[in-house]
């Protein structure tokens, strides 16, 4: 039984609860120590209601056309909203996602969205996830030892059995290192993170959006509106 992540993992479909199924072990004992820590006066993003909703986004892992694999949320304030790299309506784009659009305009050509949330590539069957999936306010990786690279690793590991044909951008060594969970039907594309503190070393002209469709529509897949970012 879960008590913090409740909240958001009631609103996770069953297909994705069964492929978590197996670490479901691990998800109570993060669930425990998110508590603890939340009791002790830790602020936690994104809010608890928001934690699983990369999952509650896509009905199940077979409906999954692109993973986008990050690190962990925005540690800032009113910033992760459980999307990878996505914010709310009204929040100021984080550095990372001004360069995610940077690069989507050299690369199809997209002029920067007014918003930053990402919630229309979801619509799509763009898993936006991250490796770790909390974080404390304020602090970078905090949460990396937490047991969540299983949890991302199980949604990894489903995505690969059952999408018939999924894109997989990974971006930065976190996201990098599952790549040998990932069978050779589907197509890996790998960057820098694009932090600023590495975009300049290889995300930038990497071009993942056009990459990503071209390899769709050529499995009999339909390509994503990478334009349209909110449903």
């Amino acid at each position: 039984m879960l008590n913090f992540l409740a909240p958001s993992w009631n609103t996770v479909s069953p297909a994705w609860q069964q492929a978590l199924q197996a670490v479901y072990p691990t998800l109570q004992q993060i669930d425990a120590a998110l508590l603890a820590r939340q009791q002790a006066g830790e602020t936690i993003y994104p809010p608890a209601p928001a934690i699983f909703r990369a999952l509650s986004s896509l009905p199940s892992p077979a409906a999954t056309k692109v993973v986008i694999l990050g690190q962990d949320p925005y540690h800032g304030a009113g910033e992760a909203n459980g999307l990878a790299f996505s914010v709310n309506a009204g929040i100021k784009l984080p550095p990372s996602l001004r360069n995610i659009y940077r690069e989507l305009q050299s690369d199809l050509d997209v002029l920067n969205p007014n918003s930053g949330e990402l919630s229309g590539w979801a619509a799509q069957g763009v898993l936006l996830l991250n490796s770790v999936l909390t974080v404390a306010a304020d602090q970078a990786g905090s949460h990396g030892k937490l047991g969540w690279h299983s949890i991302s690793d199980a949604i990894i590991t489903s995505v690969n059995q059952h999408s018939p044909a999924c894109v997989f951008i990974l971006w930065g060594k976190w996201a990098q290192n599952k790549a040998g969970q990932i069978a050779p039907r589907h197509v890996i594309l790998t960057a820098a993170h694009p932090s600023p503190l590495s975009a300049y070393r290889g995300f930038f002209g990497s071009r993942p959006f056009s990459q990503a469709n071209q390899w769709l529509t050529s499995h009999g897949q339909t390509a994503i509106d990478w334009a349209t970012t909110t449903v």
